[in-house]
């Protein structure tokens, strides 16, 4: 069934710039703070008092403005649950990353591009000009361009965007109700007896957090909210490694990674597991070895099924690569519940 986009969701008063969207801080609407400032630049020279002198210059220029696109000045009331928008300086240097996303597919609403490792879906912490996001709205001329979903900074593989804002709400609400189907997959040791057995599906279920401030998500005792079915489709023995086919369930932070650490078998030059080393700088001759190479949905827009897979391969893994193919687990299948 075809459904209509939507309407557009309220846009932000300053338009996308250099590939970065504004920032919107949310005024607070408590006694204390409403009593203590009365104008609105106040608050925000207080809130982020080391940035004063650049706020004020910022402010003087015209680029602070108000949820109502109105210019913040000196005299600009405080208003309670009120926005604030504006652009916040990138860092001034960002470790330059060699690789580009490659285009996979383009149509007037929907960008799926074959992301390389290393390179961040999107602005977070230190990475802003260094994301497949800001690059290709800088690249292609789309300043509306968003991702429908993300994958981690060390993955590579299929990643799509979408292009208008009118469509973006009916794609993202497909992968939040986990009507994509993805398939990943990853070179790990070979298991040593225990969970995993050639060509036998495993699912894998448990409970994962991802702290604020805390680097790794982990599995913690409680009701599952992770499932991801694991299978090893081919076999080095000369180099002890596999090639394992990964199908999430469900899309929790780390969740491949960290399902694959509890097996034993965590990914080729996986920086986080089994030990953190978050602080090393990038190898980039040693990518963690993930790749999301195929997804599959059900156009929310036009009914039509629709799949795309990564042209990339792997570079750990020298042996024969099987066919790609879709595995469907069933009842039978061997299923490990972690940390309950």
């Amino acid at each position: 069934m075809t459904r209509t986009p939507g309407p557009a969701r309220h846009r932000p008063p300053l338009p996308v710039r250099d590939g970065l969207n504004p920032t919107r801080i949310v005024l607070p609407h408590d006694a204390a703070t409403v009593v203590r400032f009365p104008y609105a630049l106040d608050y925000l020279l207080d809130r982020f008092a080391d940035d004063a002198d650049r706020l004020r210059e910022k402010a003087a220029l015209g680029e602070v403005v108000t949820g109502h696109g109105e210019p913040v000045e000196p005299t600009t009331p405080y208003e309670p649950r009120g926005f604030l928008y504006l652009y916040r300086d990138p860092p001034a240097h960002e470790t330059p990353i060699p690789f580009q996303p490659e285009v996979l597919h383009r149509d007037d609403d929907l960008l799926v591009v074959d992301k390389p490792h290393f390179l961040a879906t999107m602005p977070r912490g230190r990475w802003v000009r260094e994301t497949v996001l800001v690059r290709l709205r800088t690249a292609l001329d789309l300043p509306e361009l968003s991702p429908a979903h993300r994958l981690d900074r060390g993955t590579a593989g299929v990643l799509v965007l979408t292009v208008r804002p009118e469509v973006r709400g009916a794609y993202q609400e497909a992968f939040a109700r986990r009507a994509v189907h993805k398939v990943y997959e990853a070179v790990a040791p070979l298991p040593v007896g225990g969970d995993v057995a050639p060509g036998r599906p495993r699912t894998v279920r448990s409970r994962i957090v991802k702290r604020r401030g805390v680097t790794r998500a982990e599995e913690v005792p409680g009701e599952p909210n992770a499932e991801s079915v694991v299978t090893l489709v081919a076999a080095d023995e000369a180099r002890g490694l596999g090639l394992y086919r990964l199908e999430p369930r469900t899309g929790k932070t780390h969740q491949l990674r960290l399902h694959m650490a509890s097996l034993g078998l965590p990914i080729l030059h996986d920086p986080f597991w089994p030990e953190l080393r978050a602080t090393d700088p990038d190898d980039f001759d040693r990518p963690l070895q993930l790749l999301a190479r195929s997804l599959e949905l059900t156009d929310p827009l036009t009914g039509r099924v629709r799949r795309f897979e990564s042209r990339r391969t792997l570079t750990g893994w020298t042996g024969r690569t099987p066919p790609a193919g879709r595995n469907e687990p069933h009842p039978s299948d061997d299923q490990v519940n972690r940390a309950t």
